[in-house]
């Protein structure tokens, strides 16, 4: 990417697809589309998303969304006089999930579930549909609020009785990334912790450790969605660290971490 080109926002990304850009803009990000594989790897995904299960899971929250401020993004991003069709639009339900996680009602609140095969807990796909939801995150994402130490043991209690962990703030810290959450989310019927952090550059970051017999495995590397990912399995948890941090960062921190969360 060079200086005269921005990186498209996923709003701005999700008007080009839904045609919703005027001929000014519509050229801009096609020229960012061209110039720019992370950005013509980020439309790909949200052309594919299916963001059905997360309106589903999402859908108590959107009303308590903060309006004002919801408005004011919307009315920034130029708008076709065609009525609005009839399936969920992409754009406004990204901008409702961040601005509800902004105003502190999300995470923690809904039991969150993936969408996901049967046969899939053995397999990569539980990264993959980590992967996706971690995609859709930004910093404001995760707001402003640091969470202090009593309320981060009670955060991680919550993981630790679902997993058979025994998690502290100690154990899960990662150098120079400030942790903000921890929540149980689900994948296939199963417990899913997800525990979130702002790394040094100020980009969102995720221990997942999701409830698996896969057998014991070593630390190895992959990408997905522009994101670098570090995974492991213990034989009970398979656990990966996912962020915007070089491979050779993240895999650092996971072998770090590795052996303090392991039950």
């Amino acid at each position: 990417m060079t200086n005269k080109t921005p990186i498209p926002s996923d709003e701005e990304l999700t008007a080009f697809i839904d045609g919703e850009l005027d001929p000014a803009e519509h050229a801009r990000i096609a020229g960012a589309l061209r110039d720019d594989p992370e950005t013509a790897e980020r439309l790909a995904f949200l052309k594919r998303a299916d963001l059905l299960p997360l309106r589903e899971s999402f859908a108590s929250l959107l009303d308590e969304a903060p309006r004002g401020s919801l408005e004011d993004m919307l009315a920034a991003i130029p708008r076709q006089d065609a009525a609005e069709p009839k399936n969920f639009a992409r754009r406004s339900f990204i901008t409702a999930i961040a601005a509800s996680v902004a105003a502190g009602i999300v995470i923690d609140r809904a039991w969150m579930r993936f969408a996901a095969p049967p046969a899939a807990t053995q397999s990569a796909e539980w990264r993959d549909a980590v992967a996706q939801y971690m995609a859709l995150y930004t910093a404001e994402t995760l707001g402003a609020a640091r969470p202090g130490h009593e309320a981060a043991v009670a955060q991680l209690a919550v993981i630790n009785e679902r997993l058979g962990l025994s998690l502290s703030p100690e154990a899960i810290a990662l150098p120079g990334s400030e942790f903000r959450h921890a929540q149980i989310l689900a994948y296939d019927d199963r417990p899913l912790a997800q525990i979130l952090y702002l790394d040094p550059e100020g980009h969102p970051l995720a221990l997942c450790i999701f409830a698996s017999e896969a057998a014991e495995a070593a630390i190895a590397n992959e990408r997905r969605y522009a994101l670098d990912i570090a995974f492991w399995s213990s034989g009970r948890h398979a656990a990966m660290l996912i962020g915007h941090l070089p491979a050779g960062d993240i895999r650092r921190l996971a072998e770090g971490v590795s052996s303090r969360i392991a039950a």
